[in-house]
């Protein structure tokens, strides 16, 4: 058996809008690698972290990747460790899960030099003690999708995937801009009414009907978010505005993706996404940003073992 193995995690979306901490889709193209070595020390150390725009803590109980690995060694009495090195490939603080897919990319790694590995859904709770590092709080709907792919339904202690048609494509675009969750997260503090709750209650789940039938028109009435938009839309400027753009051009939706700053928007096909992304992009850029974008089908792929 090998000693060393290396996986990637893709990025995502958090929230998809309407299902705050418990829904979100993977999104291919960028994402985080983790090079994960099984020593014969009963400890996670990690080794170093490449390419990140922050410095991030090697402490491994500080970090993400290095929480989740602890967890995973002390749920299963492991007689021995891990080494990790992290390669960054998804910007800090962009909202695209930055600190999930180390977590996701080093469980992944780690549960394939197990004696006897684990189901990916699995190690969804060491994901979820590992992502609370960042986040502060325990939340799935990033680290779900990256485990599984696609579009995940992700609750305290359970994994749902929800299928939708191949051709639905998500384009997101990130501002060059960093959000910080926490900043983001105290946003969201103060009274809601219930009629709120209610409305998003309501639209979570014709778009979860939507995904399983296949029915976009569903998803269009209520893919909107009007509980957690609102308080944070201030946050990121040029966010109406892109919105605008992707609704403009056929979106059957568009929110902020995770904590922000980036924004995403869901298209019935890769050609109306490709569409959609230059204009998206431009009302950032009226805004006073540089921005890339990313189009994906929405059923992104799961995080993978590669070398």
């Amino acid at each position: 058996m090998s000693q060393t193995i290396t996986a990637f995690a893709p990025a995502s979306v958090g929230n998809i809008g309407v299902g705050f901490d418990i829904l979100g889709h993977s999104l291919a193209g960028p994402g985080d690698r983790a090079t994960v070595r099984r020593t014969d020390t009963p400890d996670v150390r990690i080794c170093a972290i490449r390419n990140a725009s922050v410095e991030l803590p090697l402490d491994a109980a500080s970090n993400t990747a290095g929480a989740a690995l602890i967890a995973l060694r002390e749920s299963l009495q492991l007689p021995y460790g891990f080494e990790v090195e992290l390669d960054k490939g998804i910007p800090m603080g962009s909202g695209m899960g930055g600190s999930a897919a180390s977590c996701v990319a080093a469980l992944v790694a780690a549960n394939a030099l197990l004696d006897q590995p684990l189901r990916a859904a699995d190690l969804y709770p060491f994901a979820v003690t590992g992502e609370t590092v960042a986040s502060g709080g325990r939340h799935g709907d990033n680290v779900g999708p990256m485990l599984l792919g696609g579009v995940v339904l992700a609750t305290a202690d359970t994994t749902v995937s929800v299928p939708v048609p191949d051709e639905w494509h998500c384009v997101l675009v990130h501002p060059h801009a960093i959000l910080e969750t926490r900043r983001a997260r105290e946003a969201l503090k103060g009274a809601y009414e219930l009629r709120e709750f209610v409305a998003q209650s309501a639209n979570l789940a014709l778009v979860l009907a939507g995904c399983w039938r296949g029915d976009a028109a569903l998803v269009r009435r209520g893919l909107s978010d009007v509980l957690v938009e609102p308080r944070r839309a201030p946050l990121i400027e040029g966010f109406g505005a892109v919105k605008a753009a992707a609704l403009d051009s056929g979106a059957m939706g568009a929110s902020i993706s995770g904590a922000g700053p980036s924004v995403f928007a869901w298209f019935e096909s890769r050609a109306a996404a490709e569409a959609a992304a230059p204009a998206m992009r431009a009302a950032f850029r009226d805004a006073g940003f540089d921005s890339e974008s990313h189009i994906s089908p929405v059923a992104g792929p799961a995080a993978e073992v590669i070398a």
